[in-house]
C-alpha cells in the first residue's frame, strides 16, 4: 500500500470528490494542508480570504446555488474562532460544506501552546463547532483520515444537508501513513431520500381534495429537493394557491396567478390571509419557524388547528414540532410532490369563493404597494429601491440579502422568479452573508449578474469582501442600504418600548447627529468602482452600468430610516406584547 502524508490523503479525496475550490486563510495550523494542495493547485483551487467567516459565507452560498459542497479551511485559535457564525447560517438553512481546522500537534496537547483552544481538555476546538455542524470529526492519526473523510462527505450530502467539520492537528497532516488502494472511490449524488408512505399519501390526497379553503406552502425544503417543477404541476393540476415561506422564495414563480407571496412577520397580505383562513394546508420542506408563522400565534398567520395540516418534510423531527399534524410523511418533497399528483383527481369543484377572496386580497394587497413602488422621495424609499432592483436584475440574477431592515423588505415585495435567485441567512441570520456571500455566488455561477443587498451596519463588518473581489477578479455589485444605523433593531426599541427609547443602534457623533461612511470611497481605495445613488430615478441605469461594467462595483444608496415595511401579520418575544399587524388586520374574514 502506498505510503502518504495527511494532507495528501485529504487533498486527494477532495479532488475525487469533484471540490473544486478551498476558501480560507492561513495560519500555522494549517501549513500541511496548503503545502499539499500546492502540488494539486490546477484541480483544487484555493481563494484566500481576509477574515474567516467570509469563506464559510462563500461556501454556504456555493451550496445555495450549486447544492454541492465545497471546503473552507482555517488555522487553530483565532483563525477557526472567527468561522462559528458562517458555519452555523449554513447549518441553520441546511447548506452543505467541509470544515476543515487545523489544530496543535498531539505531542503539545494538554501543554497549552500557543492558540490551543480548550484549558481543562485538550484540542477542544470540535465542542466550540459542535452545535453548528452534523457531526464533528477529530483523527489523531494519518490512518483515521481516509473513513473520516468518506463518513464525512456521505453525512453533508445525505438526508437533510449541512456541515460537517474535521478538525485535524497539525502532525496529522504532514505525518504519512499507508493508503488502501482499495478504499471506495468517493464521489456520487446526494444520497436518495425515499417517497412518502402510500397511505400517508392517499390521506393527504384525500383531504386536499374534500377542502374548501386548502393552501400549499412551500419552503426551502423543496428546492434542495429540486421541486420546484412538480410543486409547479400539483399546484396548476389542484388549483390550489401557493405561499412559500420566506426562504423558499423563487421556489414558485411570484408572477404565477396561484402565487400569494411569502409568510409571516414580513410576508405578504394574502400569503398571511390565505394561510390563517384555510381549512386544509398542504406544508413542504418548512420547520414553521418563528418569523415565518407570526410566532406561532394564533390567527396571525396560522390558525392550526382547526385547519387541519399535511407537513412534508424530509426531516422527521421537525413533522410536528410546532403545529399539530393531520397527516405527517417523512419524505422528499419533489418525490412526495409527484406522489401526490398521481393520487390527486385534478382540480376540485367548490372553491370558486375562495378564489374570488384570494382576488380582493391580492388586489388590496397591489394597490397599498403600487403608491410605495413609485415614490420619488430623496431619501429614496425603501419599496421603490426593491422596484428599481427588480428592473435591473435579470431574471436569472443572484441577489443576496444580508441581514437587517432591508431583508425585511426583500422579504415582503422582492418577486423571485426562479429558484436559487434570492439567497438569504434566515435560521441564524448572520449579519455578513451577503456581503462576503455573494463571492461564492459568482464561483458558483460565473455567467449571472451577483447583486447583495447589505446595510451599512453589515457592510462594515466584512469590507474586505470587496478587496477578495478585486483580488479574484468577481465582479460583484454591493447596493449598500445607507440609513445610518441598525436600523430593524432601533425599530424594535421604538416600537416595544415607546418613541425616543432608542440607544446603540443609529449611527452618531458625539453631538448626536447622524453620521456615514463613505462607502463609494472605501470602494474605489480597495481597487473596485464606487458610486452614490441618490435619487430613484437614478438606482436602476446605475445598477445596470455597474452589473454590465464586468467590476467589483458598490453602489451607496441612501434611503428613508422612518419608511417602514407594512406588517401584515406579528413576532412576538415573550413577554412584551405581540404588535398587531399595521396592515389588513382584522379585514380578510370569509362571507
Amino acid at each position: 500500500m502506498p505510503e502518504m502524508r495527511g494532507a495528501q490523503i485529504i487533498v486527494d479525496h477532495l479532488v475525487r470528490e469533484g471540490v473544486p475550490y478551498l476558501f480560507g486563510l492561513c495560519g500555522h495550523g494549517v501549513l500541511g494542508l496548503l503545502d499539499a494542495v500546492y502540488d494539486r493547485r490546477d484541480e483544487l483551487k484555493v481563494v484566500s480570504v481576509h477574515h474567516e467567516s467570509v469563506a464559510a459565507f462563500m461556501a454556504d452560498a456555493w451550496y445555495r446555488v450549486r447544492q454541492e459542497p465545497v471546503a473552507t479551511f482555517t488555522s487553530c485559535g483565532p483563525g477557526s474562532a472567527n468561522l462559528p457564525v458562517g458555519v452555523a447560517s449554513a447549518f441553520m438553512d441546511s447548506s452543505a460544506f467541509l470544515v476543515i481546522t487545523g489544530n496543535v500537534p498531539t505531542s503539545q496537547w494538554n501543554r497549552g501552546p500557543f492558540q490551543e483552544t480548550g484549558r481543562y481538555f485538550q484540542g477542544e476546538f470540535v465542542n466550540v463547532l459542535r452545535p453548528y455542524v452534523k457531526r464533528s470529526f477529530q483523527p489523531t492519526r494519518v490512518d483515521m483520515l481516509p473513513l473520516a473523510l468518506r463518513q464525512a462527505f456521505a453525512l453533508m450530502k445525505n438526508g437533510r444537508p449541512g456541515p460537517v467539520h474535521l478538525d485535524v492537528p497539525l502532525n496529522v497532516f504532514v505525518e504519512t501513513g499507508e493508503v488502501d488502494a482499495t478504499e471506495p472511490a468517493p464521489g456520487g449524488d446526494r444520497g436518495a431520500v425515499g417517497g412518502g408512505d402510500p397511505e400517508s399519501i392517499r390521506r393527504a390526497a384525500r383531504l386536499l381534495s374534500e377542502a374548501r379553503r386548502p393552501v400549499i406552502v412551500a419552503g426551502h425544503g423543496v428546492e434542495l429537493a429540486r421541486g420546484e417543477e412538480a410543486l409547479r404541476r400539483f399546484a396548476h393540476r389542484t388549483s390550489i394557491p401557493v405561499a412559500t415561506t420566506p426562504l423558499g422564495k423563487g421556489v414558485f414563480d411570484a408572477r404565477d396567478p396561484l402565487s400569494l407571496g411569502a409568510t409571516g412577520r414580513n410576508g405578504t397580505y394574502p400569503a398571511n390571509a390565505a394561510c390563517r383562513n384555510a381549512d386544509v394546508i398542504l406544508a413542504l420542506g418548512t420547520r414553521f419557524d418563528d418569523r415565518s408563522t407570526s410566532s406561532w400565534l394564533p390567527g396571525f398567520t396560522y390558525r392550526i388547528p382547526p385547519a387541519r395540516l399535511i407537513h412534508v418534510d424530509v426531516d422527521s423531527a421537525e413533522i410536528g414540532r410546532n403545529f399539530p399534524v393531520e397527516v405527517g410523511i417523512v419524505g422528499d418533497a419533489r418525490l412526495v410532490l409527484e406522489q401526490l399528483i398521481a393520487a390527486s383527481p385534478g382540480e376540485a369543484s367548490g372553491h370558486e369563493g375562495w378564489r374570488r377572496r384570494i382576488a380582493l386580497w391580492k388586489d388590496r394587497w397591489e394597490e397599498e404597494m403600487a403608491g410605495r413602488r413609485a415614490a420619488e422621495a430623496v431619501p429614496i424609499k425603501p419599496a421603490r429601491l426593491v422596484a428599481e432592483l427588480r428592473k435591473a436584475v435579470p431574471e436569472d440574477g443572484i441577489v443576496l440579502a444580508d441581514v437587517g431592515v432591508h431583508h425585511n423588505w426583500l422579504v415582503c415585495d422582492y418577486p423571485a422568479y426562479r429558484p436559487r435567485t434570492l439567497l438569504q441567512s434566515w435560521g441564524f441570520a448572520s449579519m455578513g452573508f451577503g456581503v462576503a456571500g455573494s463571492l461564492g455566488a459568482k464561483l458558483a455561477a460565473p455567467d449571472r449578474p451577483v447583486v447583495a443587498v447589505c446595510g451599512d451596519g453589515g457592510f462594515l463588518m466584512m469590507p474586505s469582501a470587496v478587496a477578495t473581489a478585486v483580488e479574484y477578479d468577481l465582479p460583484v455589485v454591493w447596493v449598500v442600504w445607507n440609513n445610518c444605523g441598525y436600523v430593524s433593531i432601533r425599530d424594535q426599541q421604538l416600537g416595544y418600548f415607546g418613541a425616543g427609547r432608542e440607544l446603540a443602534t443609529s449611527f452618531t457623533d458625539r453631538h448626536g447627529q447622524l453620521v456615514s461612511v463613505d462607502f463609494a470611497a472605501m470602494a474605489r481605495s480597495m481597487g473596485a468602482g464606487g458610486w452614490l445613488v441618490e435619487r430613484p430615478g437614478h438606482l436602476a441605469d446605475q445598477l445596470r452600468a455597474a452589473l454590465e461594467s464586468g467590476r467589483p462595483t458598490v453602489l451607496e444608496v441612501r434611503v428613508d430610516r422612518e419608511d417602514r415595511p407594512p406588517a401584515t401579520a406579528s413576532w412576538d418575544l415573550p413577554p412584551l406584547p405581540p404588535p398587531l399587524p399595521s396592515f389588513g388586520w382584522g379585514e380578510d374574514g370569509l362571507d
